[in-house]
């Protein structure tokens, strides 16, 4: 079987409300999941989280930090309508509300919903995605952004 090989990316996108955060989640199917799509030719990976963010979710947000990413692979058809197998690369990024409303989402989502972080933390299907969201929850609460992390990074000499 021919393995195909494709790369995505998605995003945590939080806001802080009535002392809590809470991060936005989308439904699609049987499962509630992270926004995530396929980098586009000639786009970034950081533009497809935001994209992908506010297509799925209805909401923009500004990007914070990446969290990592994850690897999985499923069979699929190929264009010819023949049986592969598809390595998929997601890259995961941390985004800051800054405006939109859950209900403005695409059709490729069913719903869209606001839920703490421990709620979503029960609610995401997938293991890799609630490591993402762990990842996540850990740089909200020491309150860490990619820029005071990079600043506090030891330079290194080659």
């Amino acid at each position: 079987m021919r393995t195909m090989r494709e790369v995505s990316a998605g995003g945590v996108i939080y806001r802080r409300r009535d002392d809590q955060v809470e991060v936005a989640l989308i439904h699609t199917g049987k499962r509630w999941g992270l926004p995530k799509g396929h980098v586009e030719e000639g786009e970034r990976v950081e533009e497809t989280a935001v994209r992908e963010v506010r297509e799925e979710t209805g909401l923009l947000g500004k990007l914070d930090r990446k969290l990592g990413q994850i690897s999985y692979s499923y069979r699929g058809k190929s264009r010819g309508g023949r049986p592969v197998r598809i390595a998929k690369r997601v890259i995961f990024f941390l985004l800051d509300y800054l405006e939109g409303e859950v209900h403005g989402h695409d059709y490729e989502v069913d719903e869209a919903r606001w839920f703490t972080l421990d709620e979503a933390l029960a609610k995401l299907s997938f293991a890799t995605e609630q490591k993402m969201m762990r990842r996540a929850r850990r740089a909200i609460e020491t309150g860490r952004s990619q820029a005071a992390a990079e600043r506090d990074e030891p330079t290194r000499r080659h």
